[in-house]
This record gives C-alpha cells, sequence and structure tokens, in this order.
C-alpha cells in the first residue's frame, strides 16, 4: 500500500519542502511531462500553468498559444489582465500572471512559430520582463537568438495595448484595432501573435512575425513561453 502524502498545490518534494515557483522548479525535481500544473511564484497564492517540459532542455512556462482559432483574442484589458482560454489549447496566460513570473527572476523567453507549409522557427531572448499594471505591463526584452528573426524588438519597452486602452504613444489610431489583437505596440507592429486567426492568408491583422514570414502573413501555431536565466 502506498502511504505517501499528496503535497499541497504549490509544493513538490520528497517531504513536500520545494516550492513549485515556475515549471522550472517541476523540471529540476524530476518532472518530466508536459502538462497542467500548479505554481506559486511567489506569496500572492496559486495559479495553474502549462508545463513545457520537451523543448530546448525543458522547464518552460507557456504564456500564450495559438494553434486553430478556437479562442477569441481579440478581447479587452480585463481578459489580457486576468488570462482566458484552455490551457491545453489557445490561451493568454494573463498579464498579472506573466509579471508575477518575470518579477519572481531574470528571466528567457523563447517563441515557438510555424507556418503553413509546416515549417517551423523560433526566436529566443536572453531577458525577459513584464511590469505591472501600474505600468501597463510594459515589456522589456535582451539579446535576440534563433532562426526566425527579431520581430520583438520594435516592441521593446512598449506599454500594453488592447482594443479598449490605447497605451502606444506613437499615432492617434488604436492600432489594437487596426490589427485586431492586443500587443505592445509602437506606432504599427513588427509582430502580432495575438492577432485573429485567419488561416492561411496574407492579412496584417492576422497572427504576424514580420521577420519569418512578413508582417501580412498569417501563421497556423505560435507559442510565447518563458524560463529563468539560470536554470
Amino acid at each position: 500500500m502506498d502511504y505517501r502524502c499528496k503535497c499541497k498545490e504549490g509544493y513538490t518534494g520528497s517531504n513536500c519542502q520545494n516550492e513549485i515557483r515556475d515549471c522550472s522548479d517541476l523540471y529540476k525535481n524530476g518532472e518530466r511531462r508536459n502538462g497542467v500544473y500548479t505554481i506559486k511564484p511567489d506569496s500572492q497564492g496559486t495559479f495553474q500553468v502549462y508545463c513545457d517540459m520537451t523543448t530546448d532542455g525543458g522547464g518552460w512556462t507557456v504564456l500564450q498559444r495559438r494553434q486553430d482559432g478556437s479562442v477569441d483574442f481579440y478581447l479587452y484589458w480585463q481578459p489580457y489582465k486576468t488570462g482566458f482560454g484552455n490551457l491545453n489549447g489557445e490561451f493568454w496566460l494573463g498579464n498579472d500572471y506573466i509579471h508575477r513570473l518575470t518579477a519572481r527572476t531574470p528571466s528567457t523567453l523563447r517563441v515557438e512559430l510555424e507556418d503553413w507549409a509546416g515549417i517551423r522557427k523560433y526566436a529566443k531572448y536572453g531577458s525577459f520582463s513584464v511590469n505591472g499594471e501600474s505600468d501597463n505591463y510594459r515589456m522589456s526584452v535582451g539579446s535576440y537568438s534563433g532562426n526566425a528573426g527579431d520581430s520583438l524588438r520594435y516592441h521593446n519597452n512598449m506599454l500594453f495595448t488592447t482594443r479598449d486602452r490605447d497605451d502606444d504613444p506613437k499615432g492617434s489610431e488604436n492600432r489594437a484595432i487596426s490589427y485586431t489583437g492586443a500587443w505592445w505596440y509602437n506606432g504599427c507592429h513588427s509582430s502580432n501573435l495575438n492577432g485573429r486567426y485567419l488561416g492561411n492568408v496574407m492579412n496584417p491583422k492576422g497572427v504576424n512575425w514580420k521577420s519569418f514570414h512578413d508582417n501580412r502573413i498569417s501563421l497556423k501555431f505560435t507559442e510565447m513561453k518563458m524560463r529563468p536565466q539560470i536554470f
């Protein structure tokens, strides 16, 4: 008979002594299965995330995924603040949660991209952070590596904009409306992974990454995920 105790949410280890602050902690404690887990990055409580334990060494906490158009991403500030969708399918984790994850420790970002011909590429950033709501979820990225090209640099140090809240300092138009997707805008866009899921078409309102396939070609699959720099 197995008398092992089940750890309370946010903890792991033989005596439930280890906090699960993100997916990298699970990986370090021997977990190798992709899937949904409960983490506790700080004193503000637990929440669920999807962990990628296989890509590029594993231990990635997934922040966003697009794959089939089943979830509407043309939403307002509040859903982007708290998160929406299905962690096993399409989702946005939530800006509050992304901030908590990146505020805890210096982080790395990896972006997965796939076009309609099945070609997959990635972009990786040596540093990544999202500030809190008081700073309108300002996003910062550092050094780039990968084979998809750097289409996030244009949006570096920008504030988050949604269809009901324009925080872009450039231009009079709300670009989240112009390009039908909430993002860190800068007058135009070099990427927008939250645009409309339009299929294999040319449209600047789609799911775009300019340096991979122009910012008018909508992609089939995207995934954004973070991991501590020290892993």
